[in-house]
């Protein structure tokens, strides 16, 4: 196919050269419409493509034009059979994977470090999760992903699975054996799904990780926007339906139930023309953030109190291979948090990072980078370290992990059922009625449906009293929880 051409973008440009006399929306017509300050810092060329799905510029819920030609050029760089643009980012694609395929009642094996879309996905299906514990680094503080062995524990188990999903790569760029895995469920005849949130780049380097589709998954949610270049929000869905497993037509009307009818057409030509660059550019493209990532990771480890992992930790069954452009520099030795690294980082030098938890800070490197952004972050690190790195001044790590809580409902009922507000350090043994993550180490303690128990309580609390982030729950402060109700028996 030939990369060269944007069939949505050119149509986009050359429909608004033609300064057609709008009336419909949006109804800002071309910025005319739009705030004065507005205009001119967005620009009349982005608001002249803001536009809807007129017949010249195809429909993204029935494409059958410029879209559907975009659409094919994506799914032959990606190695797919069919992609599908998504303008309700990653989350909307991962929801798409799991409600083709799950009905109510239907179990499907997850890791227990999802992506909150996995477990909104799992409530609107009445799902079941199968819960798979990912493997923790105890140097670093932080997870990984699932190991074929776990996954065939779960599968052995439960057998009747409709789908196992896996992270592939983590937020901190590991990967377990994905071939493996997707081999492993495809002998159970059970399809896989693959969170690819962080590796759209993967696809088109050799030295970097397997890619779903290169892998035989049959669907990933891939977000192009993280580091493939479009603009945020924008993502697509590559499927691979060779194995049977997964009918298009049922995908294209399950994303177009969850898709805005208000497309955003600057999201569909900024995944264009990014396909367009990666098909064309991507190898060299990403030859230069790798190189920057090694000289970046060579120099940070040279820097007394940090450490910034690479191929070292690979070996075990979690830790398999590595995307290099994902720098997770560990700062426990600082005797500082990462959450102060990165406020520190914000303050002095204007640097914002991806991420930071307890013990580290995380950051992307990507084609948008230059020798001038790295050498601007090294520069601030070597200051932090001789401000604060004293011998054996590290903090301690503890990473604990409560037991995976018993699930008592099944989300979606917890979830839509009669709730009462009670104290949160009197709820043991109530079932919860909503979500609460701590950070570190993100893994999720308790969802809807599962009891809580006087461990995840007194674990929560210890979170909260040293003022690490809680999200999740309605009262931010975890004073209060909603529970299912229980009905008093009658005589």
């Amino acid at each position: 196919m030939d990369h060269q051409v944007t069939p949505l973008f050119t149509a986009l440009k050359k429909h608004a050269a033609g300064n057609p006399v709008q009336f419909h929306i949006p109804g800002h017509k071309k910025g005319l419409g739009a705030d004065k300050e507005f205009r001119e810092f967005i620009g009349d060329n982005a608001l002249s493509i803001d536009l809807i799905n007129i017949a010249p510029l195809d429909d993204l819920h029935q494409p059958t034009g410029v879209i559907e030609e975009a659409q094919k050029l994506a799914a032959d760089a990606f190695g797919a059979d069919y992609t599908y643009f998504s303008v309700q980012g990653t989350s909307g694609a991962i929801m798409t994977m799991i409600l083709s395929l799950c009905s109510p009642g239907d179990k499907i094996i997850v890791p227990r470090n999802v992506h909150k879309s996995v477990m909104s996905a799992i409530i609107f299906a009445g799902a079941k999760p199968v819960f798979v514990s990912p493997a923790q680094d105890e140097n670093l503080g932080i997870d990984h992903g699932i190991t074929t062995s776990s996954v065939r524990r779960a599968l052995n188990r439960h057998p009747d699975a409709k789908a196992v999903l896996v992270i592939n790569p983590t937020y901190f760029g590991v990967c377990a054996n994905l071939k493996e895995i997707v081999d492993l469920a495809h002998s159970f005849d059970v399809p896989v799904l693959v969170d690819e949130a962080h590796g759209v780049h993967i696809h088109f380097h050799e030295e970097l990780p397997m890619s779903a589709m290169q892998a035989g998954a049959d669907m990933a949610a891939t977000s192009v926007h993280k580091l493939g270049g479009s603009m945020t929000q924008s993502s697509v869905l590559n499927l691979n339906v060779k194995n049977g497993y997964v009918n298009p037509q049922r995908v294209q009307t399950i994303i177009s139930m969850l898709t805005t009818t208000s497309t955003s057409y600057l999201l569909l030509a900024s995944l264009d023309a990014a396909r367009r660059n990666l098909a064309l550019h991507g190898r060299e493209m990403i030859q230069q953030a790798l190189d920057m990532a090694h000289y970046a990771r060579r120099e940070i480890n040279k820097i007394e109190g940090l450490y910034c992992f690479g191929r070292e930790i690979l070996g075990s069954e979690a830790a398999y291979d590595h995307d290099p452009t994902k720098l997770t520099i560990h700062v426990r030795h600082l005797g500082i948090t990462g959450y102060e690294t990165e406020n520190w980082l914000r303050e002095r030098y204007n640097i914002e990072v991806e991420l930071s938890d307890m013990y580290n800070i995380l950051c992307f490197i990507t084609p948008g980078d230059t020798q001038e952004t790295v050498d601007t972050l090294l520069t601030a690190l070597r200051e932090l370290s001789k401000l604060y790195y004293k011998e054996n001044n590290a903090n301690e790590l503890i990473v604990k992990i409560p037991e995976i809580p018993q699930l008592s409902l099944i989300p979606r009922d917890a979830f839509y059922a009669d709730t009462e507000v009670v104290p949160f350090k009197e709820s043991a043994g109530r079932i919860i009625a909503e979500f609460i993550y701590v950070y570190p180490p993100g893994i999720p303690i308790l969802l809807p449906g599962e009891v809580i128990s006087q461990e995840n309580i007194d674990y929560i609390v210890d979170h909260v009293e040293v003022g690490l982030p809680v999200k999740g729950p309605e009262d931010r402060y975890i004073n209060q929880v909603k529970v299912i109700v229980e009905a008093d028996p009658i005589f």
